[in-house]
């Protein structure tokens, strides 16, 4: 299948899932989910939705639970919106690359206040504990 089809199709299966979820699915373990990417087999069988729960009181692999119980209804949804023959089977994976990010940010951040703390200009040395008189500075 030609890669702008497939990422056509996984595009709109991403926006058409994210309403579903937003309006239709009634699951209170799902709650607020962002719908972050769509992976769509070659075959067009399966499709991998990764997804990351927006303010949530459940920990994601309750949302998770939840939305592979709503699975059916959102695959029947999504081939009638889509028109398609097939819908493919529906994956739900959680999407932890926005925690990642921010614990990379969180590091990144501390470096930078680590650096900014170390710049402070050395102290000055004290009189007479330069090298001995006679003591050759240079480097080779």
């Amino acid at each position: 299948m030609p890669q702008a089809r497939t990422q056509r199709i996984e595009s709109q299966i991403q926006r058409v899932l994210a309403a579903l979820i937003a309006r239709e699915v009634k699951d209170p373990r799902v709650g607020n989910v962002t719908i972050t990417a769509v992976s769509v087999a070659a075959d067009m069988g399966t499709a991998r939705v990764f997804f990351t729960p927006f303010a949530s009181r459940h920990p994601p692999h309750e949302v998770r639970t939840g939305l592979s119980h709503a699975a059916g209804f959102l695959r029947g949804e999504l081939g009638r919106r889509l028109s398609l023959r097939h819908a493919p089977r529906l994956e739900f994976v959680f999407d932890d690359s926005v925690e990642g990010a921010a614990r990379l940010s969180s590091l990144i951040d501390r470096a930078v206040a680590g650096d900014r703390a170390g710049a402070a200009p050395p102290p000055a040395p004290e009189p007479g504990s330069g090298p001995p008189a006679g003591a050759d500075t240079s480097r080779r």
